[in-house]
């Protein structure tokens, strides 16, 4: 016999007028929570009645029905409409639409008030946030959106930047793999694949502290309170092109600065403008830094100066400060403390003083016009200048002024002695400032010009991320040479042992630091040689027993000599470092002949090893090399390359088309630039190629095989020219 299921019939609805409708006291809501009655009254009136209110008929004592319905689900929405009601806005006999419960039900008013309240789900913020998203799309502004749920424009602002995070991470949350948070700290940065990176690391991380999540996004930015950006100002960062990163959650100090690189640049042309304006006094030289070294005046003699008088005018002002002050002094001098106004008044005065007080120092012209001065910042971001120094090398020789026959007492003292600084130039005959900066000097007065046709040193950036290049080429080349890593291994323990000065501590005292290239292109973690760096290290490390001194021991005593070798050359190889780095005369870092020791010695092992860079996949392309040189440089790289007459043909193009342009012209002709060439494979004067280069004369290259635009502007003859070279 089938069984019977029980039909399930629904109460019916129908339009009440609102004066027939009362409060039940069986409403169990008596708390106020969430939307405040103004506000739900306000969004009745913006977009109607949403819910039906549930009513049942009230009974007299006789249990007739007295054609009134009481409210037990729904009081809120019921409040609402009264005041709507009360403010005039809706009449007293608007049908209100209701669901009408049976008197006779046996589901009691109690019940119907708590499952209403219970038997519901919370809207997931999630999904306010994607619906606030879906506003916006159909034209809705913030200030609308904010009206229509009675929130501030910021909060609004706040949850479309949530719907904005990477669509993984917002599946993440919608699936409680996150917090709040943790989703509203990743929305510091807008780049969804960053996002995404910086999850997959903190999802296998102890830490995933919002805090962790926003260090990690901004790691690369620099924070609006860095002295640098204190020093340009994010007004002039901005305006340069540059970007921000603001964190809408919480307070950010102004937020980051995207563009690391246009700041830096930003503030060494703000420092050498500062320079130029300070070498109108007539200092000899001029160091621009943003960070001057500890004992950056170390055996630097310092000049004296005296301090400038004060003007009439700042001696009446300083004057006016100090009567003021000592008049409120000798006011307030029988109280125990002063007053609060009185005291900030007195600090006040104090700060006006003492700047008229800090006054200038003037020195000794024929002092400084072989002495120099040190611009920077201080940790304030303020410009900092320290004038009157003179180097040893500049210092006056006496013995000059004696073989002259000249009072040495006299030295210096007058404009008809001629004296001669350590570098041997006339002292009074310097025709302007050097200013360095980075390293790199360049004259007052004189155009930075890179289009001069001038072959000028390759930028040192440039150099430290070419020989980046070189060093891990070298690491991966010494990794499989056995004999090679032996032998530099022999060297090094025979320079330790017969020409140490002396050291302690361990039983060998031989290690292998790896080398961290603080200046690196950003191909080089992705190039060939890298790849096969980390191929093998892995491999190596998934057969070592670490943690285990005893298990390694035994492990590397069982090893056979091949893999021995093999094992030592792999360790050995993170120890090379081919690395040009800046020279610091100062003394900390490298000196000028350890930095020449290093290079000539990552020779010897290229050689050893038989490096060639070409075959290590590096070449010269617009963004490694050429975009990164003067126009000079490129021309000589196409004429190295390619011949004379293909160089000429690019004499006439902007600097970015002819990077362009010589990226294609060298492709595939194993030029490299010089530090990253082999010395014993440089040839020498007179031959035609260099290494890794082919004997490619004009010859080689016809106007065929040329854009248009290289020979459009060629004269007439240019064909019998080529041919002529």
């Amino acid at each position: 016999m089938a069984k019977v299921t029980q039909k399930i019939i629904l109460s019916p609805s129908r339009d009440i007028p609102f004066d027939k409708l009362v409060l039940s006291q069986s409403n169990v809501r008596r708390i106020k929570a969430g939307v405040s009655v103004d506000e739900l009254a306000e969004d009745i009136a913006r977009r109607g009645l949403l819910q039906s209110l549930s009513v049942r008929p009230a009974l007299a004592d006789d249990g007739t029905e007295t054609g009134r319905y009481e409210i037990p689900a729904g009081g809120r929405r019921f409040q609402a409409l009264s005041l709507l009601v009360k403010q005039k806005r809706l009449n007293k006999s608007t049908p209100i639409p209701c669901i009408v419960r049976d008197a006779g039900s046996d589901i009691l008013a109690e019940d119907d008030s708590l499952a209403e309240n219970m038997q519901r789900v919370s809207l997931h913020p999630l999904d306010q946030f994607r619906a606030f998203v879906a506003l916006r799309e159909k034209g809705q502004g913030n200030e609308e959106i904010a009206a229509a749920f009675f929130v501030t424009p910021q909060i609004v602002k706040q949850r479309l930047k949530l719907a904005s995070v990477a669509p993984a991470l917002l599946e993440a949350y919608a699936e409680d793999g996150m917090t709040l948070e943790q989703l509203m700290a990743f929305t510091v940065n807008p780049d969804q694949d960053r996002q995404v990176q910086v999850w997959d690391v903190i999802n296998s991380s102890w830490n995933k502290e919002p805090f962790q999540i926003r260090r990690m996004l901004t790691e690369t930015s620099v924070r609006a309170s860095d002295r640098r950006a204190v020093f340009v100002g994010v007004d002039a960062y901005e305006a340069a092109g540059g970007t921000m990163l603001h964190d809408l959650f919480q307070g950010d100090d102004g937020g980051w600065l995207e563009d690391p690189a246009l700041l830096d640049r930003l503030v060494t042309d703000k420092l050498q403008a500062k320079a130029e304006t300070i070498a109108v006094e007539g200092w000899k030289w001029i160091e621009v830094s943003l960070d001057l070294p500890y004992g950056y005046s170390h055996a630097l003699r310092r000049l004296a100066g005296d301090p400038a008088p004060m003007t009439d005018d700042e001696g009446a002002a300083h004057a006016k400060l100090l009567a003021e002050y000592r008049a409120l002094e000798e006011e307030y001098a029988g109280q125990d403390e002063f007053p609060e106004e009185i005291d900030t008044r007195l600090g006040e005065l104090e700060q006006a003083m003492e700047k008229l007080e800090i006054r200038p120092l003037i020195f000794d012209q024929t002092e400084v016009v072989r002495a120099g001065a040190f611009v920077t910042l201080d940790r304030y971001g303020e410009l900092a200048v320290y004038r009157g120094y003179v180097r040893p090398e500049d210092e006056l020789r006496i013995e000059t002024a004696v073989q002259d026959g000249i009072d040495p007492a006299a030295a210096g003292q007058g404009d008809e002695l001629t004296t001669t600084d350590g570098n041997g130039s006339d002292a009074h005959g310097i025709v302007g400032t050097i200013i360095t900066s980075g390293g790199q000097p360049f004259e007052v007065g004189l155009a930075d010009d890179e289009d001069d046709g001038t072959l000028k040193p390759l930028p040192e950036r440039l150099v430290m991320e070419l020989t980046a290049h070189r060093t891990l080429a070298l690491r991966e080349a010494v990794g499989r040479s056995p004999d090679v890593a032996l032998t530099l291994l022999l060297m090094r323990l025979v320079t330790d042992t017969f020409q140490s000065t002396g050291a302690s501590g361990g039983c060998l005292e031989a290690s292998v630091r790896q080398v961290y290239m603080s200046a690196q292109a950003a191909d080089l973690k992705d190039s060939s040689v890298a790849q096969a760096v980390d191929e093998r290290h892995a491999a190596w490390e998934a057969e070592l027993p670490l943690g285990d001194d005893a298990a390694l021991w035994d492990y590397l005593t069982n090893l056979d000599q091949a893999s021995r070798l093999s094992l030592l050359a792999h360790c050995l190889s993170f120890g090379i470092n081919a690395l040009h780095e800046k020279v610091n005369p100062y003394g900390a870092g490298i000196s000028a002949n350890g930095l020449t020791r290093r290079m000539v010695q990552a020779d010897i092992v290229a050689q050893a090893v038989d490096l060639d860079m070409v075959e290590a996949g590096w070449e010269p392309t617009v963004d490694t090399y050429l975009n990164r040189v003067p126009k000079a440089r490129i021309i000589e790289a196409v004429r190295e390359a390619k011949g004379e007459g293909t160089a000429q043909l690019l004499d006439h193009l902007k600097k970015g088309e002819m990077a362009t342009e010589a990226e294609r012209l060298l492709k595939g002709s194993g030029w490299l630039p010089e530090v990253l060439r082999r010395g014993d494979l440089v040839v020498l004067d007179g031959e035609d190629s260099v290494e890794g280069q082919g004997a490619d004369t004009a010859d080689s290259v016809s106007d065929s095989d040329l854009p248009a635009f290289l020979t459009d502007d060629l004269p007439a003859d240019s064909a019998s020219m080529l041919a002529a070279e």
